[in-house]
């Protein structure tokens, strides 16, 4: 299929230092200590059967995830599986569509085109390169314009606003999504995606059931209405038609689509990289805007903690399943014997996860506010947040037998 592809004229600046690189990253070290670092991680990520990629739904913030696939790109971590939700999904077929070698162009090529508007030319501030640098309040009063930009005119090769809306009751939506069909035809190779080496899930809520469907590539054909009906958040954007059915954003039940690839107990190691763009954990609100941003990070952090804790346990409950069925003789086992050794397979899963940590910048309108300076703000975090992970190859160790089920936070400490 062929594709359109984009490289910009000039190479934007990224912040000098991320609030991310200070809190995670390790000291410096000798170049021969960065080579035996490297030589570890490959060796831990070597142990495991299949490494996937968790994508969360986030509007505007998703460019963060674009930067940690760059990183882990970079390091020659070999992906598996993608799964995401909403914009999540959006990356994820980018990324399961595209060969290798192009999916870090194809992830540039959609970011650096949504964040235009399709009418007016951009914001002043977008011209000057230090604007990543420019004070936090007037990076905070540039978000309130980008976000309002969007809301009025949409992004080029996203969505825009329906005309004469006000005139027709038969709407169901703000906006028309046809430019994103048009976008991911353009810079996804479906056939690829389908038939290709890596599996992709993404997942969308039923409109009339309310029920929540996981849409895999291993059971079916996915075409752009699949990715489309992940990331169709109302009344915004309208319900996208897959197959008889209508579908809504799946982010609309559970945003985190971790149990995509952990719910069916993968017959083999795994290893996670769950990427969130909502942090569950907050400060106090201290007027109404800051009310808005932590309800919306409450929401749609779809209490992935409350999943990884879950799954932990059930993962300690198999491990002893496995110390029971050993002291039983293999001449006295019976069939539900064989059913208890099935459901307590010695497989062990490593959970790494990065989450988006606001800036003092981000407004409420941070998952809508897609201007270019805001994406070149979050592709930088999720890159040096990923380049700070690597850097604890230990964290990347299979876990242990006893513990199956281990997780790694960088803002946590390990």
């Amino acid at each position: 299929m062929a594709r359109r592809t984009h490289t910009p004229a000039r190479t934007e600046r990224a912040p000098a230092r991320t609030a991310a690189a200070r809190a995670g990253a390790p000291a410096r070290t000798t170049p021969a200590a960065a080579a035996a670092a490297t030589d570890l991680l490959h060796k831990n990520l070597a142990q495991y059967g299949e490494t996937a990629l968790v994508l969360q739904g986030g509007g505007a913030l998703g460019a963060y995830q674009g930067g940690i696939y760059e990183a882990l790109d970079a390091a020659a971590v070999r992906i598996d599986r993608v799964a995401g939700i909403s914009i999540g999904s959006i990356n994820a077929a980018l990324i399961a569509g595209n060969p290798p070698a192009q999916r870090v162009k194809a992830l540039r090529e959609f970011w650096h085109r949504v964040t235009r508007q399709p009418l007016l030319p951009p914001s002043p501030w977008e011209l000057f390169e230090d604007a990543l640098e420019w004070p936090a309040p007037l990076r905070e009063w540039q978000g309130h314009i980008e976000g309002l930009r969007a809301i009025i005119e949409g992004q080029r090769g996203f969505f825009h606003p329906r005309p004469n809306l006000l005139q027709s009751p038969h709407f169901t939506s703000f906006y028309d999504t046809a430019p994103l069909r048009a976008t991911l035809t353009s810079l996804v190779d479906f056939k690829l995606l389908n038939d290709g080496p890596m599996r992709i899930s993404v997942a969308a809520v039923n409109v009339k059931s309310g029920n929540f469907e996981v849409f895999d590539s291993a059971e079916q054909k996915l075409g752009p209405e699949h990715i489309m009906a992940s990331g169709a958040l109302p009344p915004g954007f309208p319900p996208v038609q897959v197959g008889k059915d209508f579908y809504w954003d799946g982010g609309l039940v559970s945003n985190t689509p971790l149990l995509q690839v952990l719910g069916g107990h993968p017959r083999q190691h795994t290893l996670v990289f769950q990427v969130d763009l909502w942090n569950a954990e907050g400060a106090l609100p201290k007027d109404l805007a800051q009310v808005l941003s932590r309800q919306k990070d409450i929401q749609f952090s779809s209490r992935t903690r409350a999943f990884t804790d879950l799954l932990q346990r059930a993962h300690e409950q198999r491990h002893i399943l496995r110390e029971l069925l050993a002291r039983i003789p293999p001449g006295k086992r019976d069939a539900l014997c064989d059913k208890v050794a099935e459901m307590a397979r010695d497989e062990r899963y490593n959970v790494v996860h990065m989450i988006y940590r606001d800036k003092p910048q981000d407004g409420q309108e941070k998952d809508y506010q897609f201007g270019r300076r805001a994406m070149l703000r979050h592709w930088a975090a999720g890159r040096a947040d990923t380049r700070a992970t690597l850097a604890h190859a230990d964290w990347f160790a299979l876990p242990a037998a006893a513990h199956p089920f281990s997780t790694h936070d960088l803002h946590r400490g390990g």
